[in-house]
């Protein structure tokens, strides 16, 4: 039960501290996305200390909270899930594996990659207008990784950086529940 108590203590902590890094921003893109400081981080830190379960619910509450507490660009229901809950549930990825800094990085990039696939598929079929004459699939694909690839290399460096300090407790936490 103690354990059960710390993880939920733990994920309110972090979707909080993900939230305010959320509103610093590195780089406004012109439809509204952005690169931030790091703000999936808090996110990845607890899917790789409590492993994918916890981790997929961790982040589908903070695509929640962006949802609430961000900018709306539409309610199209698609755009309600594939830009919120879906996307950011797709960090809990991250704790996928957990040996080492190389598959806790292959973990980060499969679940930025979902977070990815999420907004492609909202921006080709809801967001098709600001494509242009450009092909809405092509347009999307091209527009999400111009700041998810940054985001991606922001979070798998600064793991790598605190990732000898936050080891002994990152880990063994799936196995003491």
């Amino acid at each position: 039960m103690r354990n059960k108590t710390r993880m939920l203590v733990e994920a309110g902590l972090l979707i909080a501290v993900a939230q305010i890094l959320s509103y610093i921003v590195v780089w406004h893109m012109p439809q509204g996305r952005s690169v931030t400081a790091g703000s999936m981080i808090p996110i990845i830190l607890f899917a790789i200390r409590w492993g994918v379960g916890p981790g997929i619910l961790a982040g589908a509450v903070y695509g929640i909270l962006q949802f609430i507490l961000g900018p709306k660009y539409s309610f199209h229901i698609i755009s309600l899930l594939f830009d919120y809950p879906i996307a950011f549930a797709g960090l809990g990825l991250a704790g996928l594996n957990r040996k080492n800094y190389f598959t806790i990085s292959v973990g980060i990039f499969l679940g930025i990659l979902v977070r990815y696939l999420s907004h492609v598929i909202s921006g080709a079929v809801v967001f098709y207008e600001y494509a242009g004459t450009q092909n809405p699939w092509v347009y999307s694909l091209v527009y999400n990784s111009s700041y998810l690839i940054p985001e991606l290399v922001i979070c798998v460096v600064v793991i790598g950086l605190i990732y000898g300090l936050l080891k002994p407790y990152l880990l063994n936490q799936v196995e003491m529940q």
